[in-house]
């Protein structure tokens, strides 16, 4: 098999791997930031983010994770890391947009400094994900938070929002800085050490517009053709992605749909201990001690409550959207695959009818085999790393999840337990006072 004509080497830290040419994927519509809002929202400059607190040493979820580590290779070998934090509004004539600051600590010797500080607003990220697909079409990127959480938000930048968004932002970087091949990428080290000024002009030089417009009419006119002789693992892929697209898909919308009743449940809640205080006023102390009891005992039901629901909605509920959107970036990989080994077909078929320039053809034939060889083992590659990261983080997901609510109905369980041995107590003193009397 020939080597591959023009294609430059993308050296990982293990292994040299040729970089994939394409961009056929790459969206036509350079999408503006969208974090365009309200002038009236107040967004705290500066606003420090407090960490996610951990579970506690001894559970099962750190029992877990500790044994998951057990299991990782070479992660003390870890050579950069990455922190999102700090995110800060900007006020423009036309505009008002999110930063975050961007924190770069690394030994690797391709980089000038060992610490890097910048910062980056939502479409900077967007240009990098578009940079790495088309540098890498067939290796999983992972997936950036959507623009906005849900249509008609009112106020889609407030506090939760921003540090939601913080928190999937902070993840991409570290997905990609764990990556033995994208964390190597041009784009990527220009993306973590350049001021906004340098990185403006960096994304200048990228393809231009008519340049990506005939990258993307070939692309299509690969899909419509069609593959033809799809190997079986890569089919195999396509039906798993295709069946957990659809399952995880279905078990977000239903935990989204539980946290909002959760929500609604925990409202009407906190209306019913006022209810029985005020009741409570209003009786003779044989009644009125009861009914400040459950009073009480509403009242940290509530507390208790709100801790299930902050955990539904911090943990599990973006654990599960987070593989929804996997999923779509992995459907979209395989159709870039499709894209390549279609484009070979395509030249075969041509060289069959002997109707071109034979040796030209019969090169670049060349040229797209290895090609497609180079795709199909990055991809194969990144498969087996995608599935045992996507176990971990939901089994980890599902055991805290499980954990917490063991936890909550325990905690609830004990104070209803509480008044009802406070009331029988309370009877039996009663019932011998009266005896006495």
């Amino acid at each position: 098999m020939s080597a591959a004509i023009g294609e430059p080497a993308i050296v990982s830290r293990s292994q040299t791997i040729p970089a994939d040419i394409s961009g056929q994927m790459l969206d036509l519509d350079e999408d503006d930031d969208l974090e365009v809002f309200s002038k009236d929202v107040i967004v705290t400059e500066g606003r420090a983010i407090n960490p996610s607190t951990q579970t506690s040493p001894g559970s099962m979820v750190n029992q877990y994770k500790f044994e998951e580590e057990e299991e990782e290779e070479g992660l003390d070998t870890k050579d950069l890391f990455i922190t999102v934090d700090n995110p800060e509004s900007h006020v423009t004539a036309v505009e008002t947009f999110i930063t975050y600051r961007v924190l770069t600590k690394t030994t690797r010797s391709e980089f000038d400094s060992s610490e890097y500080e910048v910062r980056r607003r939502y479409q900077d990220f967007l240009w990098l994900k578009s940079k790495l697909e088309e540098t890498h079409p067939t290796l999983i990127v992972h997936p950036l938070p959507e623009k906005f959480v849900m249509k008609g938000m009112v106020e889609r930048f407030n506090n939760d929002f921003i540090d939601t968004r913080r928190k999937a932002l902070h993840k991409f970087l570290n997905r990609v800085s764990d990556h033995p091949i994208l964390s190597c990428s041009d784009d990527f080290k220009v993306f973590l050490t350049a001021q906004a000024w340098e990185l403006t002009s960096h994304k200048k030089q990228g393809p231009g517009f008519l340049s990506r417009m005939g990258d993307t009419v070939r692309a299509l006119s690969n899909s419509v053709r069609g593959v033809k002789n799809r190997p079986e693992e890569f089919t195999a892929m396509q039906e798993y992605v295709e069946a957990f697209s659809q399952k995880i898909s279905s078990l977000d919308k239903v935990t989204q749909r539980i946290v909002k009743e959760q929500k609604e449940y925990l409202e009407e809640l906190k209306e019913c201990a006022p209810t029985y205080t005020l009741w409570s006023g209003s009786e003779e102390e044989q009644l009125a001690e009861p009914l400040k009891g459950v009073a009480g005992c509403l009242e940290r039901c509530c507390q208790e409550t709100d801790q299930q629901v902050h955990h539904l909605s911090e943990v599990l509920v973006p654990t599960l959207h987070e593989y929804v959107l996997c999923s779509e970036g992995l459907k979209a990989v395989l159709r870039r695959r499709d894209h390549i080994q279609a484009e070979f077909e395509a030249k075969s078929e041509a060289l069959a009818t002997k109707k071109v320039d034979r040796e030209a053809l019969k090169e670049e034939l060349d040229r797209l085999e290895d090609r497609g060889e180079w795709a199909n083992n990055a991809l194969k590659g990144d498969w087996s790393r995608w599935k045992r990261s996507m176990r971990a983080d939901l089994t980890s997901a599902f055991l805290s999840t499980a954990e917490k609510n063991v936890d909550y109905y325990e905690k609830c369980l004990a104070v209803w337990e509480t008044f009802l041995l406070s009331q029988k107590t309370d009877g039996l003193q009663e019932g011998a006072e009266d005896e006495t009397s």
